[in-house]
C-alpha cells in the first residue's frame, strides 16, 4: 500500500515535471516551422500558440538507473500561464494554474498545495510558458537527430536553476517529446499524443476551488 509519505514524495516529482511539461507544451504550434530546424520551431512555439490539449505519458528515471515510474493523463493550456494537468495513472492527481495561483490536488489525501505562479518563473521551463523569448533565460543548441526526432537543448543561464537541461523533440512538424534533467540527476521523459493546438478553451477550465474539508497548504 502506498504510504502518505511516498505519495507526497511522488507528488513533488510529478508536480515539478508537469511544470516543465506545461512550459514546453504551451509554447505553441509547429505548423510553420521547417523540419530539421528545432530552434526556429521553438521560437515559433513561443510566438504563435494560444491554447492546446492532448494526452501524455511521463517516465521518471532515477539517478541510479533503477526502477522507472510511469504516469500519464491529459493536459490543457491557455496562454499566458493557464494550464491543467489531470493525472489518471497510477493514481489521480490534479495540477491547475489560473494564471495567478498554482493548485496541486491529491484527491486520495484530500490535500491541496497552493503557490504563486510568479514564483516559478526565471531560469526554469516556466519562463517559456510565460511567453518570454527562450534566448533570454536559456542557451539554445540544436542537437543531432536521434530516435527519429529533431532535438533542441535548452540550458538555463542561471546557475541556481533546479533544471539542468531541457530537451524538446520534434517529429516532422509536430511536438513529440520533452526530456528534463534536474540537478539531482533525475531524468523525466514526456511523450505527447493527440496534441491539438489553438482550439477553443474556456477560462473556466483553469479555475479551481478546494473541495470541502481539504487540507490546504500555502507555500
Amino acid at each position: 500500500m502506498t504510504t502518505i509519505l511516498q505519495r507526497r514524495r511522488w507528488w513533488g516529482r510529478t508536480a515539478a515535471v508537469a511544470l516543465a511539461l506545461a512550459a514546453a507544451a504551451a509554447a505553441g504550434p509547429l505548423a510553420w516551422a521547417q523540419p530539421g530546424d528545432p530552434i526556429e520551431a521553438l521560437h515559433e512555439f513561443v510566438r504563435d500558440a494560444r491554447t492546446g490539449r492532448g494526452s501524455f505519458t511521463q517516465t521518471v528515471i532515477p539517478p541510479d538507473g533503477g526502477r522507472r515510474r510511469v504516469s500519464g493523463g491529459s493536459f490543457e493550456f491557455l496562454r499566458p500561464d493557464h494550464f491543467r494537468f489531470a493525472y489518471a495513472r497510477p493514481f489521480e492527481q490534479l495540477i491547475v494554474s489560473d494564471g495567478t495561483r498554482l493548485w496541486l490536488h491529491d484527491p486520495e489525501l484530500n490535500q491541496v498545495t497552493v503557490r504563486r505562479v510568479v514564483d516559478t518563473l526565471g531560469s526554469t521551463p516556466m519562463a517559456i510558458l510565460a511567453g518570454r523569448a527562450p534566448d533570454r533565460d536559456f542557451e539554445l543548441v540544436a542537437e543531432t537527430a536521434s530516435a527519429g526526432l529533431d532535438w533542441v537543448r535548452a540550458t538555463p543561464r542561471r546557475s541556481d536553476s533546479t533544471i539542468r537541461s531541457l530537451r524538446i523533440g520534434f517529429k516532422g512538424r509536430a511536438l513529440a517529446a520533452v526530456e528534463i534533467a534536474d540537478s539531482f540527476g533525475q531524468r523525466s521523459l514526456i511523450e505527447f499524443r493527440d496534441l491539438r493546438l489553438n482550439v477553443p478553451m474556456p477560462a473556466e477550465r483553469f479555475r479551481f476551488t478546494p473541495p470541502p474539508g481539504a487540507d490546504v497548504i500555502s507555500q
